[in-house]
């Protein structure tokens, strides 16, 4: 339900537009990579030139059909493509290539997780579409310029039903998503270069409603935050023109990250603006059931599938083994780590906790986490057999080897004088100088304040230099004290 109004509800729903990860583009072989110098990517058919006819990528199929399996979609069996006439100035053709009434997926759920609970968003499609090209307004004083490099990369789009309700959900539904097609190899999920990108359709209506408000599109936002942010505005903005009783008109707008709001950039176009024309140069491509079953076989674990595993497979809490599934690289390492130990929940421990942060500190994906899986499980059985405390590994130890991936850690204990001590003779005449130098609050434990036993152990941890094992401690502590 929606956190803005006890008088209204939104009703939002998501168009996310992904570039698949072909090597080239959905209607030619010119290079689909990013990162080009300007127009270098480009070829007769890219730029339009009369005479010349498209051809379809089949690799942009699978990765397509790839996706909608993993949502759960229906997979269309016949399929065209249509032309979309509409100004673009940085697509030559003057029209894209889009599926208008057959979108090779259809329906789909994809589930979220919010401070609500767990719950479904429905799709209504996914669809394939070729991109357009970049205009660039900044390099030049006098004129524009146009980038055709990206004009012919492959596309998919992915609709949702207008089934969201807040920025929260929507966030978490982008959210989601990203990780589903970097998981799947899809698309590389990467906002900042435009390789996902999100608009947002919004509407308002009075709570118990069941018909639509009228709808404004927010366009190309590239950052899950910026689409929270963006819609939470948008919001806000339609309750205060519906109550001042001035109308909400159906538009394009654009979000400003300086000021957090939006503007308006264009009336909204309706579909048959569009005049969706069949293409004529392409013919209908059909997706047989043998090519379906050949791609649900090379689908990987999905997340929810992976949680399921890893809780029963290592008996991991849901916390731990959701966290796990959602990253890829991460989980992949702990696997790894996880086959040379027995202690599995503590890996998990391990890399949701420090390996994480050093992820976050760093901005590296855990892939590029420099310690190898043996000399990490060698680390954390330091710890497991009380030979180095939790503290000092975690404070100390971590530090050094991140810094010495190569290093064996029980010689970095060593040198850096980490070792607890486990000598009993030598910790029983800590503990009994501690208890010695205590005694009213020795004869209050005995009087049932069991609690006190933490203030001996810190006092023979201060004793000991940090040193003790404070497992050992607290047992020498308890035997003496029940004397």
């Amino acid at each position: 339900m929606s956190v803005y109004s006890d008088r209204y509800e939104a009703v939002i729903g998501l168009e996310i537009h992904a570039q698949l990860l072909t090597r080239s583009k959905l209607f030619c072989s010119d290079d689909a990579s990013y990162g080009a110098d300007p127009n270098t990517h480009i070829s007769p058919i890219t730029l339009a030139h009369p005479g010349t006819l498209p051809k379809l990528n089949r690799e942009a199929i699978e990765l397509a059909v790839r996706l909608g399996l993993a949502c759960g979609c229906e997979i269309e069996r016949v399929n065209f493509f249509a032309r979309k006439h509409y100004f673009y100035p940085d697509l030559p053709k003057g029209y894209q290539l889009s599926q208008h009434t057959t979108p090779i997926c259809k329906g789909g759920l994809v589930k979220i997780r919010t401070a609500a609970g767990e719950r479904y968003v429905q799709l209504n499609r996914i669809h394939m579409e070729e991109d357009a090209g970049k205009s660039l307004h900044d390099q030049y004083d006098r004129y524009s310029a146009v980038d055709y490099n990206r004009a012919g990369v492959p596309l998919v789009e992915i609709v949702t039903e207008p089934d969201l309700h807040n920025g929260e959900e929507a966030a978490a539904y982008l959210s989601e998503l990203r990780k589903l097609v970097r998981m799947l190899g899809v698309c590389d999920g990467n906002m900042e270069e435009g390789s996902l990108r999100c608009d947002a359709n919004i509407s308002i209506r009075p709570k118990g409603a069941t018909h639509l408000g009228t709808k404004v599109e927010v366009k190309n936002l590239n950052s899950i935050r910026y689409l929270r942010k963006a819609i939470d505005h948008e919001v806000h903005r339609m309750i205060g023109l519906t109550d001042r009783g001035e109308p909400i008109r159906q538009e394009t707008r654009s979000f400003d990250a300086d000021t957090e709001t939006t503007f308006a950039i264009r009336t909204k176009e309706e579909a048959n603006d569009y005049r969706y024309l069949t293409d004529p140069d392409l013919p209908q491509f059909e997706v047989t059931e043998t090519f379906i079953e050949g791609v649900r076989k090379s689908l990987p674990e999905l997340p929810e599938e992976k949680r399921l595993r890893l809780q029963q497979q290592y008996a991991l809490p849901e916390y731990d083994a959701a966290q796990l599934a959602d990253d890829q690289e991460l989980s992949a390492y702990f696997e790894t780590a996880a086959a040379g130990t027995t202690a599995a929940k503590q890996v998990a421990n391990w890399l949701l906790g420090p390996v994480r942060s050093w992820c976050n500190e760093t901005c590296q994906e855990p892939d590029a986490f420099p310690i190898a899986p043996a000399t990490f499980v060698r680390l954390l059985a330091l710890v497991e057999d009380g030979t180095v405390s939790h503290t000092a590994a975690v404070q100390k130890l971590f530090p050094a080897l991140l810094d010495n991936p190569a290093a064996d850690p029980l010689e970095l204990a060593r040198q850096r004088n980490l070792l607890q001590e486990r000598d009993e003779t030598a910790l029983q005449q800590l503990v009994t100088d501690v208890l010695a130098a205590l005694p009213t609050k020795v004869q209050e434990y005995k009087k049932g304040k069991k609690g006190l036993i933490g203030l001996f152990v810190g006092e023979v941890m201060k004793k000991s230099g940090g040193k003790a094992d404070p497992k050992l401690v607290q047992q020498l502590l308890t035997e003496q004290l029940a004397h």
